[in-house]
């Protein structure tokens, strides 16, 4: 059963098309035929834009991990083999700091609507029962409801998508990279952490590149949302690293 064949959903579908399609004729005159990517970029910058009390807050989140890394650290090893002691007790130390283990999802979970019904809008040829207006539209020649995926092992493969997906990749993992290297958390290198395991630690670096490997296989308006996203991501994080600094190994006290 096709869920956006339920009122509802048709109806939101409907809507975010008729919002897309109106934004992508307002910008025309600047983008030209690249107008409707243009639209997915804007709407992507809004939508963080309204998530910025959501960054902060997992900012804070992670600022108070890093000082109760040596507690968790210490409940790790005195309850390693009372999995439900452990448990117990972590989300107790979290509550009594009155904070969230899982503050961290939060920006992930608030975008993924968003992320489907992009996804969505780019994959029907109809909706609503009318031609999808928006699967005319392409940037720099290649088509926006088209994946990389789906070109190479379609046989439509042209050199415009390959350039096009191919510099939003780039832009995705240098993000990534980035982030890796310089959002690193300083207790990772050996400090009091849960998470200092080696195993771990590959586990969350391969993590920052997950994105890349998405973008591949979705429509390209949801890949320029992915790109977008990445970078706007790094920024605020930079800037927040800064006004919600880590605590130190050491103890010694906050560090940017």
């Amino acid at each position: 059963m096709d869920p956006f064949a339920l009122p509802p959903l048709a109806a939101l579908l409907d809507a975010a098309h008729g919002a897309l399609v109106g934004l992508s004729t307002l910008v025309e005159p600047l983008a030209g035929a690249s107008a409707a990517a243009l639209a997915v970029a804007l709407v992507t910058l809004l939508v963080r834009a309204l998530l910025i009390p959501v960054g902060v807050s997992q900012a804070r989140a992670e600022q108070t991990r890093s000082r109760l890394a040596p507690q968790l650290r210490e409940l790790q090893r005195r309850y390693k083999k009372d999995t439900e002691r452990l448990q117990k007790e972590t989300l107790a130390l979290y509550r009594a700091e009155k904070a969230s283990p899982f503050a961290g999802l939060l920006p992930v979970l608030a975008q993924a609507p968003v992320i489907g019904i992009l996804y969505t809008l780019f994959l029907r040829t109809e909706i609503a029962g009318h031609p999808n207006e928006l699967l005319a539209h392409d940037l720099f020649g290649a088509p926006l409801g088209t994946s990389l995926v789906s070109a190479v092992f379609g046989g439509t493969a042209s050199p415009e998508t390959g350039i096009v997906f191919g510099a939003l990749l780039a832009v995705i993992v240098a993000a990534a990279d980035i982030t890796r290297r310089v959002l690193r958390p300083p207790f990772e290198n050996g400090g009091d952490s849960p998470m200092t395991s080696p195993a771990m630690l590959r586990v969350a670096s391969a993590m920052h590149y997950a994105t890349a490997v998405f973008a591949v296989f979705v429509p390209l308006a949801a890949a320029i949302y992915l790109a977008v996203t990445v970078v706007w991501t790094l920024v605020q994080r930079v800037v927040l690293r800064r006004r919600f600094p880590l605590w130190a190994p050491s103890g010694s006290g906050p560090t940017a």
